[in-house]
């Protein structure tokens, strides 16, 4: 019998290098049965090439006309940045009056994650600390901080603010400027070669009012991915709830669950599915509460304005509200939410040289967690979110990753120790679009071999495995991981 798999893979790198992405997606039906082939259309037909990538914000290739026009549409209010109100510009005022980004993309770079500086020398930009005090509140899934709500923000609206000049009594300052320390210590491993970690301690300077509650819990988090968000968002709930394990009835240690968390949109509690502890339900909400978060722009999932009742400077400034109350409509909301819903997946770049790390992947079981694939619904709301093998390496449930990964902070039903398990599929292209690789919710690891060493809770016994396996073992894990 002929080998077909050679031939398929020369179709899958020909058709990379010469016609790009609509070529990529005329090979969904080739595929044979090795596992490596299919992977390579990480995203069924919604998989974009990798071949001179710049940017991960790259639409599905089979967008028809008028979803296209929409894509981009929402790609360019993503992109721009928004500016103090009033001003002519009305359709894009209203920025503030504090914030962390000018626009989604100021995190997200190029689409992908953010990274952070190398030493306190630098101000964070790309990520932010979430704050609360112990207790509950079901609607928010913690309590704010009094002073300055759930979120640190490191810009203001400020005339001096924004000239980077000291402010005034009566301009509006910054809630602080945001630096990390990176604490550094060495690993062994049990053959004896040795890796550099690192951790980050926080550095909130220039606190604009006053002192933190004494009791905050902070938790750094830095902007993840956006691309292949449509694609989960079409992942069937029930898959989901059927991977989950929460009192870990087969006894092989993990236990993951799912976080049911509050919907501004439906007004009731549902199962989250992303964010860094699966705290946001879906994309609608997700983008919503970035733009009032983040960039400060009202909404109608979120029309507040993101001051305290302690910040009455805050308050006292003019805003870019329109007629009905919001400074970003419903209909210029949902253009950002049909752009990340309609943005493809980068193609894995998966050959036979891999094979061994895939092995080296389940045999440590990193698979327990990183589910490999799924099969979105056949009701998803494109033709090409429709019943799509996907690989996205994620099971989207909560895990405890142990103490060293802690923030001690709960997110509705997570805890301090519980972090969603973080999708794989291009993470060895941050690099390619020139961001340095920063991994894990606080960007700690700057390597894929960082984040394994990190991993512990349910994922101890995996990364116990890993340590001990060879060294030439480990580098075939790694590579294939960053190939994916």
């Amino acid at each position: 019998m002929v080998n077909k798999k050679p031939a398929l893979r020369r179709l899958f790198a020909l058709a990379a290098a010469s016609s790009g992405l609509a070529a990529l997606t005329l090979l969904v039906g080739c595929n044979d049965s090795s596992t490596l082939d299919q992977q390579i259309l990480a995203g069924g037909v919604a998989t974009y090439s990798t071949t001179h990538l710049t940017r991960f914000d790259l639409p599905a290739p089979t967008l028809t006309d008028g979803e296209k026009a929409d894509f981009y549409a929402g790609r360019a209010l993503a992109h721009q940045p928004w500016v103090k109100a009033p001003t002519s510009t009305t359709a894009r005022d209203g920025l503030g009056p504090l914030f962390n980004a000018r626009s989604c993309l100021g995190c997200h770079i190029e689409g992908g994650r953010g990274t952070l500086p190398a030493d306190d020398t630098e101000a964070v930009f790309t990520a932010f600390v979430r704050l609360s005090i112990p207790g509950e509140e079901p609607q928010l899934g913690s309590v704010p901080e009094p002073t300055y709500g759930q979120q640190i923000q490191t810009q203001a609206t400020g005339l001096m603010a924004q000239l980077g000049l000291p402010p005034g009594p009566d301009d509006l300052k910054p809630e602080a400027d945001l630096r990390i320390d990176w604490q550094y210590h060495s690993h062994t491993y049990p053959d004896g070669s040795v890796v550099e970690l690192r951790k980050p301690q926080l550095d909130l300077r220039q606190l604009s009012d006053g002192a933190l509650h004494p009791d905050t819990l902070f938790s750094l988090r830095q902007a993840p991915g956006m691309f292949g968000t449509g694609l989960i968002a079409a992942i069937k709930q029930a898959d989901i709830d059927a991977l989950a394990d929460p009192s870990d009835t087969n006894k092989d240690g993990i236990s993951g669950r799912v976080n049911q968390v509050w919907s501004a949109s439906e007004q009731t509690m549902v199962p989250g599915r992303f964010g860094w502890k699966a705290n946001r339900p879906d994309l609608e909400v997700t983008v919503a509460a970035a733009f009032a978060d983040d960039i400060g722009i009202s909404n109608p999932l979120f029309p507040s304005q993101p001051c305290t009742r302690a910040q009455l400077l805050c308050q006292q400034q003019p805003n870019g509200n329109n007629s009905d109350g919001f400074e970003i409509p419903a209909d210029l909301l949902e253009l950002v939410v049909e752009f990340l819903r309609h943005t493809g997946a980068p193609a894995a770049r998966l050959t036979e040289k891999h094979n061994a790390g895939q092995m080296a992947f389940n045999l440590a079981g990193c698979q327990q967690c990183h589910e490999p694939s799924f099969t979105t619904s056949e009701n998803a709301p494109a033709s090409h979110l429709a019943g799509q093998r996907i690989w996205p390496y994620s099971d989207f449930l909560l895990h405890d990753m142990g103490p060293l990964l802690a923030d001690e902070r709960p997110d509705f039903q997570a805890t301090g120790s519980e972090w969603r398990t973080a999708p794989l599929w291009g993470i060895g292209l941050q690099k390619t679009v020139g961001a340095d690789l920063s991994l894990l919710h606080d960007g700690r690891a700057r390597s894929v071999e960082e984040a394994i060493l990190w991993h512990g809770g349910e994922a101890a016994k995996a990364r116990a495995l890993f340590e001990a396996m060879s060294a030439d073992t480990r580098r075939q894990l790694i590579a294939f991981v960053e190939a994916l």
